[in-house]
């Protein structure tokens, strides 16, 4: 198993480092290499879904971006301690019929110490928005690193 830094104990700097990472894989909607930074036996709770390992978390986020097309999410770095990093986010993305989601959420991550993530506890609310209210598009441009993301 490789290691993935930053490593904890975070800091500050390192802490937001790991998160713009998180952010950029998420942003590929690739399962595999989103998967590779989970431990093998990863333990998920994404909103009302239990998920553990990697074989299921790369089942879990093919069938999540299967059916939210146009994803494009930010995340903030919210509180660390140690090996736990909280962030909160907002994603955008639209289902097969045409509606346009806007989706709040907080997560909670816990590090091993080689900087895999061996925990993720997600709350996820949807709130339906208009095409023209979109403000999430695609990965973040390099001049929006390290911005706060408006909550509304």
């Amino acid at each position: 198993m490789s290691k993935r830094p930053p490593l904890p104990p975070f800091d500050h700097e390192s802490a937001l480092r790991k998160v713009q990472a998180a952010e950029d894989a998420w942003n590929t909607r690739d399962p595999q290499k989103v998967s590779l930074a989970y431990t093998p036996d990863s333990v998920w709770r994404n909103r009302d879904s239990f998920v553990t390992g990697r074989e299921a978390i790369v089942e879990f986020l093919t069938r999540k971006w299967e059916r939210e097309l146009d994803y494009a999410l930010r995340k903030e770095l919210w509180a660390f301690d140690g090996n736990r990093i909280a962030v909160r986010f907002q994603y955008e993305c639209r289902t097969a019929d045409g509606q346009y989601w806007r989706s709040y959420g907080n997560e909670l991550w816990e590090f091993d110490d080689d900087g895999l993530m061996a925990r993720r506890e997600a709350s996820i609310n949807d709130v339906r928005i208009l095409e023209q209210d979109r403000r999430i598009f695609g990965p973040r441009p390099d001049d929006e690193r390290g911005l706060p993301f408006p909550i509304r």
